[in-house]
C-alpha cells in the first residue's frame, strides 16, 4: 500500500508546458505529480497568452520569474539556472507534441507527454532514438492504466490462467460529441481540426487508451495486420472521424476488435477491455474501475474488488486507501506519476526501470496503430500489414 512516503531520493524540479487556467487535464497532471512528493512544480509556460500564463503561475504560488512566456524561453532560461528544471510535462494540443518533446530531450530533460506522442511514425521513432541517446525517460499519459485491478489482470495473463488468448475486444465509445459541440466548446474544437489533432480524432484521442491497456495486460500479443473503417457522422468533422471500428489479427492467431466513438448517444464513458482465453475471460470497465470481472468457464462469474487481499501483490502495491473506499482517476494518474518518477531516477543512475510504465515505446506504438488504421480506412477499409 502507498502511504505518501517518497520512494525516490529527492523531488524532481518539474515544469509544465500548457495545462493553464481552465485546463481540466492540467489540473489532473498537477494533482498526480504532487501526490507522492516525487515532483516539485517550480516553473512553467502555461498558456499561449504570456500574461495569462504568468498570472496563472502566480496563482499556483510559483516565482513570477519562472513563469515563462513560452516553452522555448522556459527551456533556455531554466538551463542557465543551477536549480533549473530536470523534468517537464507537456499538456498542449497534439500538433505541438513532437517539437516540444524533441526540444526538451535536447535540453536533457525527462519528459511526460500527453498522447498521441506526435503525428507520424517517423517522428515517433525519431523521439525514441533521441530519448535513448540522451538517456532520458519519455512517459506517455495513458492515465487509465494506473488503476490497480489492471495489475491483477496482467498477472492472471502472465500466469497462464486464461490459457491461450483468442479474442481481444476494446471499446472507448462515449456520446458527448453526438452533435457539433465544437461550435461552442473551444476544448473540443481543436480535437476535430486536422491542423491541431493530426490524422484522426477518436482513433488517437480515445482508441489508444484501451489499446495500451490491452498491451499492458497481455504484452506478448503483437498485431500482425488490421482493417479499419471510419465515419464522420457529424459531417463538418470530415476528414477526421467521430466513429471507427478496427479489426485486428494477432501473431498468435488471436482476433481483436476496437470500437472508438464520440457519438455513442447516451453513453457516459464507455471504455472497456475484454480479453478472452481458451479457459477464462477477464473484463474491465472504466466506469466501474475498482472491479475486475473474472469469468472461468463452468464457474460463476467473480467480481474482484480493489484492495482485497486476494489480489496479486503487484495490484496491492498501488493501493492508496483501505478496502471498500472507491479510488478513481486521480489515484490512477498518481500511480502513473509514481512509476514515471521511479523510472527517471533509475535512468539517471544507469539502472533499468524497476517498474513497467507507458514509455516511449508505448508512444510509438500508439502512433503506429493510428497511422495503420487511417491507412486502412482511407483505402476503403482493407487489410494492411501492421509493421
Amino acid at each position: 500500500m502507498l502511504y505518501g512516503d517518497r520512494k525516490t531520493k529527492a523531488a524532481r524540479r518539474w515544469a509544465m508546458v500548457g495545462g493553464g487556467r481552465g485546463s481540466q487535464i492540467g489540473y489532473v497532471h498537477r494533482c498526480a505529480a504532487l501526490r507522492d512528493r516525487h515532483f516539485d512544480l517550480v516553473a512553467g509556460a502555461f498558456d499561449l497568452d504570456p500574461a495569462r500564463g504568468r498570472a496563472f503561475g502566480a496563482d499556483l504560488g510559483l516565482d513570477p520569474a519562472r513563469c515563462h512566456a513560452d516553452w522555448r524561453s522556459l527551456f533556455a532560461d531554466e538551463a542557465r539556472r543551477p536549480d533549473g528544471i530536470d523534468a517537464v510535462s507537456i499538456a498542449t494540443p497534439n500538433n505541438t507534441h513532437y517539437e516540444i518533446t524533441r526540444a526538451a530531450l535536447e535540453h536533457g530533460l525527462h519528459v511526460i507527454c500527453e498522447k498521441p506522442l506526435c503525428f507520424t511514425v517517423a517522428e515517433a521513432e525519431d523521439l525514441q532514438r533521441l530519448a535513448e541517446e540522451q538517456g532520458r525517460i519519455v512517459g506517455v499519459t495513458y492515465g487509465y492504466s494506473g488503476h490497480q485491478v489492471l495489475e491483477h489482470a496482467r498477472e492472471l495473463v502472465a500466469a497462464g490462467e486464461l490459457g491461450e488468448i483468442r479474442l481481444v475486444n476494446l471499446q472507448f465509445a462515449h456520446g458527448f460529441h453526438n452533435t457539433a459541440v465544437e461550435l461552442e466548446n473551444p476544448a473540443a474544437r481543436w480535437r476535430v481540426d486536422p491542423r491541431f489533432a493530426g490524422p484522426s480524432y477518436v482513433l488517437g484521442d480515445l482508441g489508444t487508451h484501451p489499446l495500451y491497456i490491452a498491451g499492458m495486460i497481455a504484452p506478448r500479443l503483437k498485431i500482425r495486420r488490421l482493417l479499419c473503417a471510419r465515419q464522420s457522422f457529424v459531417a463538418s468533422r470530415a476528414p477526421l472521424e467521430d466513429n471507427a471500428v478496427t479489426l485486428m489479427e494477432y501473431d498468435n492467431g488471436a482476433f481483436g476488435t476496437a470500437w472508438c466513438s464520440a457519438v455513442n448517444a447516451g453513453a457516459m464513458h464507455g471504455q472497456k477491455v475484454r480479453i478472452v482465453g481458451e479457459r477464462a475471460s477477464l473484463e474491465w470497465w472504466d466506469e466501474r474501475p475498482n472491479q475486475l470481472s473474472w469469468e472461468v468457464q463452468g464457474e460463476p462469474t467473480k467480481i474482484l474488488e480493489r484492495g482485497m487481499a486476494y489480489l496479486h501483490p503487484a495490484a496491492l502495491a498501488d493501493d492508496r486507501i483501505g478496502t471498500g473506499h472507491p479510488e478513481g482517476l486521480f489515484e490512477a494518474w498518481a500511480n502513473l506519476y509514481d512509476r514515471f518518477a521511479l523510472a527517471m531516477e533509475a535512468g539517471d543512475e544507469g539502472r533499468p526501470a524497476p517498474v513497467h510504465y507507458p514509455g516511449i515505446a508505448a508512444g510509438v506504438e500508439g502512433v503506429r496503430w493510428v497511422a495503420a488504421c487511417v491507412r486502412s480506412a482511407d483505402q476503403g477499409g482493407v487489410w494492411v500489414d501492421y509493421r
